[in-house]
């Protein structure tokens, strides 16, 4: 099948590819002809893995680029909207990107079409774009709508597209709808996982993947009201987290045992310095303002940011414990991206916390895997923040070490030569990748989330009458 795809950011240029690997020929259209070049060349807008290796594989093949929007969209017989929905004042998505494109294929095609709209969306808009379309000449016979909502993580969106959980195909035509689902067939079916694609799937996959096949209004409320309810986990963990933090208890063993229910699952219970990124946010108020449109005052999802906003706060407060005054403290910071595996520091709840630190005096030495680029572009003004080539590099002169994203890197690090470089012996976690016995052992100090801090009992820290266990000392907080 031809499809063409419009947008060329996480969401479309990631499905591009996934199509091609299924089988398909794609045009990826964007009005940015520049940045068009540069995908050809084989220069990624952003960073996520296995993306470059699939756009070289496909490129001047099943693969092309276009900035000619009507001529791609009268060629192709599938046409997928996956251009930005950002958030507006009131919260609300900002539908005129999407608005355009559609008056932009109403004016195109001649024969029949499916428009797909894949951009994160609130509820009927599938509706609005019939609507625009039809307003701006289109046959009524001529086109249908389906909403094909998108569940990609970034750092593992190519993996997720091609090893989905699930399908969400949504639409008031069965005609449409099985169209849409001939293009995943080979996921249904089960085939494409047993090819050998040098994609490595996240975990044993047997059998296909299911599809949910629903309403456009399901289908479009599915994807808010997921991203919805991930997010209250996790400001529920960084909740209980605190609780814990106050009577003395170890948040992992809380959440290990609270995720062992089935009901429940495992997976979003972590504590940290909370969420971030270009999803979470901005859809939790993208359908806190569908629900206030619908009439309903859904107040839990207040709650849920306003607990995520407290985590950056309440960090801080653990490093001025850890270190008393902050003002000349050298700090090597690990991770500014909101996530491991991405470059993408939109909503990254590190970005404040380092601009908080450097406002107090810090001089922070920086170092984050794929997202430097993008950090010397946000802190460009700001003299007391540097950047190092590795974490160790970071490490080196500096009075402690900061652990603000999840990187897989930064959960592996020698903590032996990590101790050999610092002037306190001391790690602040944010994202809990370490069990504190090991970093103990490695005879570093550790203070982390919704945990007690743990400190060698040689550590000036532990030189104090604390209680003694294991070789270790737990220092409640004050």
């Amino acid at each position: 099948m031809k499809l063409a795809v419009v947008g060329t950011g996480y969401v479309g240029l990631v499905a591009a590819v996934g199509f091609c690997e299924l089988g398909h020929e794609v045009v990826c259209v964007d009005n940015d002809g520049p940045k068009l070049q540069k995908i050809r060349d084989g220069v990624m807008p952003f960073y996520e893995e296995h993306l470059q290796q699939l756009v070289r594989r496909y490129a001047g093949s099943m693969l092309t680029f276009s900035n000619d929007l009507p001529s791609a969209a009268r060629e192709a017989g599938v046409i997928v909207i996956a251009v930005g929905t950002p958030a507006g004042e009131n919260g609300e998505a900002d539908l005129s990107y999407v608005e355009a494109v559609s008056r932009e294929i109403a004016g195109a095609i001649t024969s029949y079409k499916v428009i797909v709209e894949k951009s994160t969306v609130p509820v009927y808009t599938s509706h609005w774009i019939r609507r625009s379309m039809l307003l701006n000449g289109a046959p009524a016979g001529l086109f249908d709508v389906v909403s094909n909502p998108e569940f990609l993580r970034e750092g593992t969106a190519v993996v997720d597209f091609l090893y989905p959980d699930r399908i969400v195909i949504g639409g008031d035509s069965q005609r449409a709808v099985d169209l849409v689902c001939s293009i995943y067939r080979r996921l249904e079916d089960g085939s494409y996982h047993s090819e050998p694609t040098g994609i490595t799937p996240p975990r044993q996959v047997q059998g296909g993947t299911r599809i949910i096949k629903t309403s456009a209004a399901g289908a479009e409320l599915i994807k808010h009201a997921s991203n919805a309810f991930l997010a209250m986990k996790i400001s529920f963990i960084n909740a209980v987290a605190s609780i814990c933090e106050a009577v003395g208890a170890d948040v992992s063993e809380v959440a290990s045992g609270i995720g062992s229910d089935s009901r429940i699952g495992s997976q979003f219970l972590r504590p940290g310095i909370g969420y971030g990124g270009s999803c979470f946010p901005k859809d939790l108020k993208a359908f806190r303002a569908v629900a206030r449109e619908a009439g309903y005052d859904f107040r839990l999802l207040d709650e849920v940011a306003s607990i995520n906003d407290e985590q950056g706060g309440r960090f801080l407060r653990k490093v001025r414990r850890a270190l008393w005054t902050l003002k000349d403290k050298k700090l090597a910071v690990l991770g500014i991206s909101f996530k491991g595996g991405t470059d993408d520091i939109r909503e990254s709840p590190a970005v404040p916390i380092v601009r908080a630190l450097a406002r107090e005096g810090c001089h922070l030495s920086i170092y984050d895997p794929a997202a430097m680029e993008r950090g010397r572009e946000e802190f460009a003004e700001c003299h007391t923040i540097s950047f190092s080539s590795s974490a160790y590099d970071s490490a080196k002169n500096a009075d402690a070490l900061v652990i603000l994203t999840d990187w897989d890197e930064f959960a592996t690090l020698d903590l032996k030569a990590i101790r050999e470089t610092l002037k306190y012996h001391l790690i602040i976690d944010g994202r809990n990748l370490y069990d504190p016995a090991e970093v103990v052992a490695s005879g570093l100090g550790y203070v982390s989330m919704g945990r007690p801090d743990f400190f060698p009992e040689n550590h000036p820290v532990a030189q104090s009458p604390e209680s003694k266990r294991n070789g270790m000392v737990a220092v409640r907080a004050v």
